[in-house]
């Protein structure tokens, strides 16, 4: 729709895990500086990004901050967008066969863990945020409204 390239968050964490067992300090490490080099050479590259995250509120923010500097610094902008739904909803999409063929997220014990551990709910406080209720949207239709407000077009 925009022609924008898409970083999805998983690539990286796959990536990293062919060679490095998941949730050790090296490859938390490995993965938090090929998603900031990869962003930080996008924008060099004048290459329009897409990069799928699920923000936790604090323990996310330097990454963020760190994120909004490597891009700016080489002209590049950076739209937030939150996309949420109720809590039932997101219960029932949790376990979506897409999500477990993409390595996501797959489980309601999952998600539960990963809720309390983080504020996954809020938006970053520090940067102007679209906010859209996926509950009754398809993605095509949050697709075209995150173009709209952000007049985003293809080049």
């Amino acid at each position: 729709m925009t022609g924008f390239k898409l970083f999805h968050n998983h690539v990286s964490v796959d990536f990293v895990e062919s060679v490095f067992d998941f949730d050790t300090p090296t490859f938390w490490r490995l993965v938090d500086k090929y998603r900031r080099e990869m962003l930080e050479e996008a924008a060099k590259e004048g290459i329009d990004t897409i990069f799928t995250f699920v923000y936790g509120k604090g323990p996310d923010d330097e990454f963020v901050k760190d994120i909004l500097k490597r891009v700016e610094s080489h002209g590049g902008r950076v739209f937030f967008v939150r996309l949420y739904c109720s809590p039932d909803e997101l219960a029932r999409r949790v376990g979506h066969r897409s999500r477990m063929e993409l390595g996501k997220l797959a489980t309601k014990s999952g998600l539960a863990r990963m809720s309390r551990e983080f504020d996954i709910v809020s938006e970053v406080p520090f940067a102007a945020s679209l906010s859209l209720d996926t509950g009754n949207l398809s993605a095509r239709q949050a697709a075209k409204s995150i173009a709209r407000h952000y007049r985003l077009q293809r080049k």
